[in-house]
């Protein structure tokens, strides 16, 4: 069976009602163009912006503006919604200093499935106008995962950073997953260097869809994102990539029959010698 994904690549800015507009308007132009499944990138409502801690309150339960809008767009055009990462404080937690950057999923009768929180925050130093980045100052790490059984195959959300750990992927890839989603904000440094090889590694190493939702060009405190969202098929092919790096819907057919055929005949998810490397010896000499 074959099926419509769609990735949005985004610009987003720190003021959430003209991000939500533009989430609005490429929803809208996806499922126009008869897509089943839309995947937002990170920081789809806020980029940059400094008010984390009070969107995160906000987003405490499912009346929160971001998640309603997100929930009445999945009813409206009939489509499962990926909703990129927003700021999230369970209200249990509603005193804390820092929030979840987590992922809600949504299906096409607008009913919030779940959320994933991103477990591994960027906290690292970048050759750019930021130099520094540190997550953990305003985030805190998610601690389960997320899987999702949609219309185009079981499906479940990382978030940027979880690209750079496979360990991540193979966990998901051992529930029978078939399509992870990456909404990201990599920056241009980083994303230039390594987002494509990354992308189809773990593509290739797990034989499933990698589709990988960008924030693209300038923000509002100077930062640069990389753009180029991607979705790559079992085999490492790229089959979609966005052309600007401006605003844009990418779209490419799932074909759950081929990447069966993939893992059937070269069965390497089969292959894994897990109990033996749990136990192996090392010989180190010096």
């Amino acid at each position: 069976m074959a099926a419509q994904l769609a990735v949005l690549q985004m610009n987003s800015s720190d003021t959430v009602e003209d991000n939500l507009i533009q989430a609005e308007k490429l929803i809208q132009q996806a499922a126009y163009r008869g897509a089943k499944v839309i995947v937002l990138p990170e920081c789809f409502a806020s980029y940059a912006g400094k008010d984390t801690l009070q969107i995160a309150k906000q987003e405490s339960d499912n009346n929160g503006p971001i998640r309603q809008l997100l929930a009445r767009l999945a009813a409206q055009h009939n489509v499962w919604l990926i909703g990129g990462s927003i700021p999230f404080l369970p209200k249990e937690n509603s005193a804390g200093r820092r929030a979840f950057s987590a992922c809600f999923v949504y299906n096409d009768k607008g009913k919030e499935l779940g959320q994933y929180s991103k477990i591994h925050l960027f906290d690292v130093t970048v050759s750019d106008s930021k130099g520094q980045y540190q997550e953990s100052k305003e985030y805190m790490s998610g601690s389960h995962l997320l899987i999702v059984d949609t219309p185009i195959g079981r499906l479940a959300p990382l978030i940027c950073y979880d690209l750079r750990f496979p360990e991540l992927f193979r966990a998901l890839i051992n529930y029978g997953v078939e399509i992870i989603c990456l909404p990201s904000a990599f920056t241009a440094v980083t994303g230039a260097a390594h987002w494509d090889v990354l992308m189809r590694a773990r593509a290739i190493e797990n034989f499933c869809y990698m589709a990988g939702a960008d924030q693209a060009g300038i923000h509002a405190d100077g930062r640069e994102t990389f753009g180029h969202s991607m979705i790559v098929d079992p085999w490492g092919k790229v089959i979609a990539t966005a052309e600007t790096d401006k605003p844009e819907v990418i779209m490419a057919e799932i074909d759950l029959n081929r990447l069966h055929q993939l893992r059937g005949r070269m069965p390497s998810l089969k292959h894994r010698q897990d109990q033996l490397l749990r136990n192996i010896k090392v010989y180190h000499y010096s």
